[in-house]
């Protein structure tokens, strides 16, 4: 017998948290970077960005397991090395978390009938600070920004971010591009700082109003933040973190990036050449920018790469005793 379900705008029991790697379970690129705070990008958990900009502070990005109990045995931890405590006017550091616009489109944001949204996290950190959690929207240059104070316990914060109707003219883009993100706003100079913060309604972007009144991760080298649980679902309701198998989160992360260890045959195709063709584990969200490290022999070069495979070539001149040439490959189509 098949029962109708009873209310149909239900977020779904399965499925309804919207942040791919909440949990920090999946790390394909290590577990520890040091000296960070250069440039932004990638470095350990995955779909978890740093982005940063012209601080002289330095930090170490670790995935550690020290989640709290029931919810997750992982998490991001930030371990600031480096301190910035004359803090420029363009200074900014966010722990960031980029979701594509086919993944937001039940929000119906920027439209009549918009949804709420609830966003939920676990915190601590090595003493009391005040950070941000902003979500903004990528399409439009919209965005809103709540405060939260940490403690050295584990603590589960929870915001519900008001339906954005505008004036209808303003949806998520319904592709594979970044729409909305979440940022943790952890350290920032009077460009991000020098206004009025914007946490009551959603609203046209003023950079000045986006973190002021946060305090500054690079303040000591005695600072350390921690982060997971992280969870974006639709209502006015923090509902318990959804716990997700890790094949299926590791799916997830791998449509973004993934690695592939060593020993790949390389076939002979015709004379003088070698090649070799490796699909994706799961079709990647757009043509990825791929590269090898191999240990010897002459450079392999790319010739094809897709959504769904990468191939690489060699002459003859590849000096390798077999067919097998050892290499590690990634494959990166981050937002």
């Amino acid at each position: 017998m098949t029962k109708a379900r009873t209310n149909a705008s239900a977020s779904p029991a399965v499925g309804r948290n919207m942040v791919i790697n909440g949990a920090m379970n999946v790390a394909q690129r290590g577990t520890s970077v040091t000296g960070i705070g250069a440039s932004s990008g990638y470095f350990t958990c995955d779909r978890w960005k740093i982005n940063i900009g012209n601080t002289a502070g330095r930090l170490t990005m670790s995935q550690t397991a020290d989640g709290p109990n029931g919810i997750s045995a992982n998490c991001i931890k930030l371990d600031c090395t480096t301190a910035d405590t004359s803090i420029a006017a363009g200074e900014v550091f966010t722990l960031r978390h980029n979701i594509e616009g086919q993944n937001v489109q039940r929000i119906g944001k920027g439209v009549a009938g918009a949804n709420q949204i609830t966003v939920s996290f676990y915190v601590k950190a090595s003493a009391a600070f005040t950070f941000g959690c902003e979500l903004f929207d990528s399409d439009n240059s919209r965005q809103i920004t709540k405060l939260f104070a940490t403690t050295t316990d584990w603590v589960r914060h929870s915001f519900v971010i008001p339906a954005d109707e505008d004036d209808g003219s303003s949806p998520f883009d319904d592709d594979i591009a970044e729409s909305l993100n979440i940022q943790f706003a952890l350290h920032a100079g009077a460009t991000y700082t020098g206004g009025t913060l914007n946490t009551a309604t959603w609203a046209n972007n003023t950079n000045a109003n986006r973190y002021a009144g946060i305090d500054s991760f690079f303040s000591s080298t005695d600072n350390n933040f921690f982060l997971t649980g992280v969870q974006l679902e639709v209502g006015p309701v923090a509902t318990e973190f959804e716990q997700e198998d890790i094949s299926t989160t590791l799916a997830k992360c791998q449509r973004y990036y993934h690695e592939l260890g060593s020993n790949f045959f390389a076939k002979q195709y015709q004379p003088g050449y070698r090649m070799v063709q490796v699909r994706h584990p799961v079709i990647m969200r757009a043509s990825p920018t791929s590269t090898v490290t191999q240990t010897g022999g002459s450079s392999w070069q790319n010739y094809d790469h897709n959504t769904t495979h990468v191939g690489y070539y060699a002459t003859a001149a590849n000096t390798l005793a077999s067919n097998v040439f050892v290499t590690d490959l990634k494959c990166d189509a981050e937002l």
